[in-house]
């Protein structure tokens, strides 16, 4: 019987919470460097291509060997950036959590399986191992109210400032920092979940929709039990 969330009918122009662990809740993060290739690869995915200064760089006579082989394999890679959104994402030791955007019915399926079939191999070329890394089909669950987008979103960020119940820490990769401005991630959306607070004039993204947010994610009187119900890890 398929566990809960791994069967999947995709909408388009829809929200989706996707999420995974390792198989037998392994790491999947060993090291600083694992986080930094998979969030590459996420850049590499959700930014726009400009193959058109690609294709100038590879007909130049003065780009060598080793830099036309990257030119042509960034060529061939997949992109989403005009299919799918990432609003939010978490990484921890065990598993991850994205919030995204799609745009077309099967831009999230595509997505998914070029991300983690290639992380997948750079872990275990890295690792020499073999087999699957992730607990078998990632998970995905649709976001049907702007009160489970925003309620999703805090889900997601308190879960990247506090770890095993400690005290905020913002030790783990995510993107919070996105959300309050420290940090600018092209590839990361907030847009679609800030324009749900206060804002000032005609401004849809203002310092004022920052500060609500924050005091949004880190007020600790804010139950969400139910509007998340089905919604998050098991």
């Amino acid at each position: 019987m398929p566990s809960k969330n791994e069967v999947k009918i995709y909408r388009e122009n829809t929200f989706y919470h996707l999420y995974n662990r390792g198989v037998e809740k392994r790491i999947i993060f060993i090291d600083q460097q694992d986080y930094s290739v998979f969030l590459s690869y996420l850049k590499a995915y959700l930014l726009p291509k400009d193959e058109e200064s690609l294709q100038k760089k590879l007909a130049d006579k003065k780009t060598n060997y080793k830099e036309k082989d990257t030119i042509i394999k960034l060529l061939r890679l997949n992109n989403f950036s005009e299919t799918l959104e990432l609003l939010a994402y978490y990484l921890m030791p065990n598993h991850f959590h994205f919030l995204v955007y799609q745009k077309t019915a099967d831009a999230i399926d595509k997505f998914m399986n070029s991300l983690i079939t290639r992380y997948v191999m750079y872990f275990n070329r890295k690792y020499k191992r073999v087999g699957p890394l992730f607990q078998g089909i990632y998970k995905a669950v649709s976001v049907e109210t702007n009160e489970q987008l925003i309620h999703l979103s805090r889900y997601i960020h308190l879960q990247s400032l506090a770890l095993q119940g400690q005290p905020l820490q913002g030790n783990q990769p995510s993107s919070y920092p996105n959300y309050l401005n420290h940090n600018s991630q092209e590839w990361v959306k907030p847009e679609k979940v800030l324009t749900h607070f206060k804002s000032e004039g005609r401004k849809l993204i203002s310092v004022h929709s920052i500060n609500s947010y924050k005091s949004f994610v880190e007020s600790k009187n804010i139950g969400a039990e139910n509007i998340l119900r089905n919604l998050t890890l098991d």
